[in-house]
């Protein structure tokens, strides 16, 4: 799926286009009401441990998803990951291999099944909070400091897959970014007993990027939050380019990038985008090596484990 984000989803308030769809929005919740109630949950015989968001791309789901693998795997236990079979989400799965067994399939209860079929005992799903069908035995929900619920509508009229509401099917809010204790209060008030904590990005290459004049491209679905990782580190940043979440590069693409490129320059861009490159082309550019560090974190991993 190759999407940009519209402005106006992050916009503080009503806008125009928010207006326009929300007869929209309203037939996608309607739909989304209807499918939730005729689905039945399904229980498996291990425990699944979801991390997912309600806010449309770009919440970190992917590298907190990594930390909890290995969080379960310092347990003694065997996990794997789960994502549903969309060929635009090839990079999200590249990703999750180079950490751990990564089971696709059309649906999740089917890779679930392959999961548990192939010794593993514990399932991690990367993304997968509104699939009503699988009994979660652990739910995390993943949001960005700088955006958190945008307009606050559901998609179209705004990045919203469901309400805040949602919350209350929650075990664990972590937030990437900034604390934000207006939001956390609102959480609070719609589940007083879920658990919330802070992750940010810490860059590993950073040597590799400090003194060099750098341009910086990115498509995933908030392409602002890696530049601003990459300003907030004083790196020397020349030039950006935003492209859509899960975008295929083109030769084009590569030329037109390529074009930017000085005796002293060097182009980066995330290692999520830097999967989708051509072989071939790789050698031309390089990506930002990251961890996420979760505050609290024994806390965290405490809490994990207790549900396993």
């Amino acid at each position: 799926m190759n999407f940009k984000k519209p402005e106006f989803w992050d916009y503080p308030s009503f806008s125009f286009w928010s207006i326009i769809f929300y007869p929209i929005s309203l037939l996608f919740i309607f739909f989304s009401l209807i499918i939730k109630l005729l689905k039945k949950e399904k229980k498996f015989s291990i425990p699944v441990i979801c991390i997912g968001n309600i806010y449309l791309g770009g919440t970190g789901k992917t590298p907190l998803s990594s930390e909890v693998f290995k969080i379960i795997k310092s347990s003694g236990k065997n996990p794997g990951f789960i994502k549903k079979n969309y060929s635009y989400l090839y990079d999200e799965v590249q990703m999750l291999k180079k950490i751990g067994k990564t089971f696709t399939g059309k649906n999740r209860i089917d890779a679930i099944s392959s999961l548990i079929s192939s010794g593993h005992n514990a399932a991690i799903l990367d993304d997968g909070f509104q699939d009503f069908s699988i009994k979660k035995d652990f739910s995390i929900l993943c949001f960005s400091s700088k955006q958190l619920i945008g307009n606050g509508f559901i998609i179209p009229s705004g990045p919203l897959r469901e309400s805040l509401q949602s919350i209350k099917r929650v075990d664990c809010v972590v937030i990437n970014g900034d604390k934000n204790l207006e939001f956390e209060n609102k959480i609070k008030e719609i589940n007083k007993e879920v658990k919330i904590f802070y992750s940010k990005y810490k860059i590993k290459n950073l040597d590799k990027l400090k003194n060099k004049k750098i341009v910086a491209f990115a498509g995933i679905g908030n392409p602002s939050n890696f530049f601003d990782l990459l300003k907030e580190n004083n790196i020397d940043l020349k030039e950006t380019y935003s492209f859509p979440d899960h975008h295929n590069y083109s030769d084009k693409d590569y030329s037109y990038l390529l074009k930017q490129k000085e005796y002293d320059i060097l182009i980066i861009t995330t290692e999520k985008d830097y999967s989708r490159i051509k072989d071939k082309m790789k050698q031309n550019f390089h990506y930002v090596e990251v961890d996420l560090e979760i505050e609290n974190k024994n806390e965290f991993i405490n809490l994990i484990k207790s549900k396993l």
